[in-house]
């Protein structure tokens, strides 16, 4: 059996006490996430979660620091015995302060901006546990330099 882990970006934007998220359609039913979604080939990691955040909210998102490099795997169920890993790449930054007038992604329901007690409680039906933990990071402080990540020519 081949492993291949879904390397993906996410994007944590604050604005006065609350951050950017987006509802989404899942195999599983409505959940929140933030702007998040795959690394495609020939683009950066920075250049992805532009792209990404543009495409589920709208807004045009300008990374400031890298908070983390999570690495989660879906738990199994009878639906998917061998569920991805998942490889996450976050950044933080900066919005623009209006959304650009567009159609959202496919399965996008929703761009909002929610205070992280609301991520905090049970009813907040989030992606993965990668959400709540990147806020945690963030709200601790941590950051660090885009230029930890080395793109290198072929």
């Amino acid at each position: 059996m081949s492993w291949h882990p879904h390397v993906t970006v996410a994007a944590v934007a604050e604005q006065a006490g609350r951050f950017l998220l987006v509802e989404e359609q899942t195999r599983y039913g409505l959940a929140w996430n933030q702007p998040a979604g795959h690394w495609e080939p020939g683009e950066s990691l920075i250049d992805a979660v532009v792209r990404e955040t543009r495409e589920e909210t709208a807004y045009t998102f300008h990374p400031t620091a890298l908070i983390g490099v999570y690495v989660w795997a879906r738990p199994t169920d009878h639906d998917d015995p061998a569920p991805p890993t998942f490889l996450r790449v976050t950044f933080t930054g900066t919005v623009d302060p209006e959304p650009a007038d567009q159609a959202l992604d496919e399965g996008i329901v929703r761009a909002f901006w929610a205070e992280p007690e609301t991520l905090r409680s049970a009813a907040a039906p989030l992606r993965s546990p990668m959400v709540l933990r990147s806020v945690d990071d963030w709200m601790a402080g941590v950051r660090h330099p885009l230029d930890l990540i080395q793109h290198l020519a072929p």
